[in-house]
Formats: C-alpha cells, structure tokens, sequence
C-alpha cells in the first residue's frame, strides 16, 4: 500500500509539472483515454439498448451489445482502424482510424462526436459535454503511432531495454507482483496476466500503460513515459510468465 501512494504522489507531481509545461490538464487527456477505452465503465453507467448505430454497417465483427458502444471496438487500440492491429481477425470491422483527427481543432473533434458527419456517429445523448471535451483532449493529444513503436508481425517492441524495463517495473510490482501474476484479469481456469497480456495485445497494453484502467482508480495512467520507455517497460513485460 505505501508503494501505491509513492506512486500517487510521483504520478501526480509529473502530470501537474506537464500542465505546467502545455497548459494542457493531463488528467483530462488521461480520462478522454479510458472513455476511448470504455466509456460505460469509466462512467459507471449502464450499456445503452442494442448495438450502436453504425454496427450495422458492418458484419464480420460478431460482437454484441457493450463491445460495440466501445470507441477502441471500431477504432482499435492502436487508434488505426482498418489499418492497424484490427486489419484481421475477429475484432475486424473496416471503419477507418482516429490518428488523422490530431489536424483539427478541439472543437471540430467534439463536432464529429456529436454526429458532424454522420448522425450515427452522435455520442451526445450518452456523454456530457465535458465528456465529449475529453474525449476530443485525448483524440488531439493523447494518441501516438504505435507503428513506430511495434513490430506488429512479432508483437514485439521494435527496440527495447529490459534492464530499463524492469527499473519501471518496480512501480507496476506494487499491485501486479514481481512476477505480474498477482492480478488475474479473467478467471482460474483460464487466466491472463499482464504478462500474458503483453504478448497477445500490446497495443492495448500500451494503451492502458498511458491511459489507465477505466472505472479503476488504483490503475493509473502513465502518460509521461517517453516512448522509449514503453518500449522498455513493454520488452520486460513480455518477459513475465504468460500461465
């Protein structure tokens, strides 16, 4: 527990010290984020009725209900759509990504939620204005190409220091354990740990490495890691027991 609060208190000077640097709240990126993740959760609300709207325009991501209120279930972890990590496989829906939203101003993001473009695509019954507000922070300023970061064939971090890694470790150790075992995120019989994690979805690892965990305040978000140092912090974690 005294590890957690250490962590509170480092994580907490390095955003305000970032405010100080951008005038930009980093808390605000943060939760535009984990609403990006999952918005339902990061609000503690309940999932709307049915599929959203626009589900419909597609077929070959069999999914139901939650899964596609999610912003990250059309535009991937990676924030590249069609041409990212969802380009295949189960999760493929062939809606486009967000990266090319950083061009526009705040407003023109928020626009675009509220429908701008297609009325289908209207967040505003669902989120608050401050909501939208964060969500267009993040869209803006919180995505990054993780191309540049990933070798996407091998899952792998283009480059990495495990002796780095393991140094910024220390902090996730408090709550994950040294091994990365002491959190299960599914079940007994069929378990997954961060290390497991790291291998099978490292882009969604990176993104909740920045962003935290939605509706989790004990998970926070590290946005003020370098990318270097997700690289390292991702090569160690691929390194923990996956069973």
């Amino acid at each position: 527990m005294r590890g957690f609060w250490l962590l509170a208190l480092l994580l907490g000077s390095l955003l305000l010290a970032a405010q100080g640097q951008t005038g930009i709240d980093p808390w605000r990126i943060q939760r535009g984020g984990q609403l990006y993740d999952h918005w339902i959760k990061a609000k503690g609300v309940q999932t709307p009725a049915g599929d959203h709207p626009l589900w419909a325009l597609q077929t070959t991501n069999t999914r139901k209900g939650t899964d596609t209120w999610r912003c990250k279930e059309c535009h991937g972890w990676d924030y590249l759509g069609k041409d990212g990590a969802y380009g295949s496989g189960s999760h493929y829906t062939g809606f486009v990504g967000v990266l090319q939203v950083r061009g526009k101003t705040l407003e023109e993001i928020v626009s675009l939620l509220k429908g701008a473009s297609n009325p289908k695509h209207d967040f505003s019954p669902y989120l608050s204005q401050e909501d939208l507000e964060d969500l267009a922070l993040f869209l803006k300023y919180g995505t990054l190409d993780m191309r540049t970061l990933i070798d996407y064939k091998a899952k792998r971090p283009t480059r990495g220091s495990l002796t780095s890694g393991k140094a910024i470790y220390r902090v996730c150790a408090s709550c994950h354990g040294e091994d990365g075992r002491a959190i299960n995120f599914l079940t007994p019989d069929n378990p997954e740990y961060v290390g497991t994690l790291a291998n099978e979805n490292p882009q969604e690892v990176l993104h909740k490495i920045r962003n935290g965990q939605p509706g989790n305040f004990v998970m926070p978000g590290f946005s003020f890691l370098l990318p270097s140092q997700l690289q390292d912090l991702l090569a160690y974690l691929q390194t923990l027991p996956e069973e």
